[in-house]
């Protein structure tokens, strides 16, 4: 995994290219996620789909696509210039965003704000964020920055300057597992056999 850091005192920024790597490739997100129907439900709806505009959904909003799924207690979805879903921003207490990779890993993440730009292939989670991917580690801050497409994140932090991560190692192929200590021997009886 590959990773560089600044620190400054109004805030420190980390960029952390592609976490879940831990080796030598990006994991990339479903490809097929952004060709598929992006479907909406919610206690309540207030709005329309028309150029230029926002419609707002409270209670219990679900949204997926392909394995793209988000979850809050509110949503505002913006309409573009020609009436497509340009940005989703949810709330919640927390709002949660999940997809798949293409090797069928999880990333989870959570956040008191998800704002889902999907136009431009990416989410920020503002608000005690964390994002785990399956397999590969964590991160946590104020402030993260997850593509949808390449799995690659940035993240901040403004309270105490840090973003934290975890890094899980990559499992060894044929790794032995550790041995157990000998449990202590007794000395094993002297044999009594005579010889003729």
């Amino acid at each position: 995994m590959t990773s560089t850091a600044s620190t400054r005192r109004s805030g420190a920024s980390l960029a952390l290219f592609a976490l879940g790597l831990l080796a030598l490739a990006p994991a990339q997100a479903r490809k097929t996620d952004r060709e598929q129907p992006m479907d909406v439900k919610a206690s309540h709806f207030d709005g329309f789909q028309k150029p230029n505009s926002v419609s707002t959904l409270k209670g219990n909003v679900v949204i997926t696509q392909g394995s793209l799924k988000a979850t809050g207690e509110q949503a505002k979805v913006y309409f573009d210039a020609n009436a497509e879903i340009g940005r989703v921003v949810l709330t919640g207490g927390p709002a949660h965003l999940q997809q798949l990779d293409d090797n069928g890993n999880l990333m989870q993440g959570e956040a008191a704000t998800i704002d889902y730009q999907v136009a431009k292939d990416f989410a920020v989670l503002q608000g005690r964020a964390s994002i785990t991917q399956q397999g590969r580690g964590e991160a946590h801050g104020d402030r993260l920055t997850y593509n949808t497409q390449t799995s690659e994140m940035t993240g901040d932090s403004g309270g105490d300057g840090r973003v934290h991560m975890i890094f899980k190692p990559k499992p060894q192929a044929g790794a032995a597992t550790p041995a157990t200590a000998p449990a202590a021997s007794t000395p094993a009886p002297a044999s009594s056999t005579g010889q003729r």
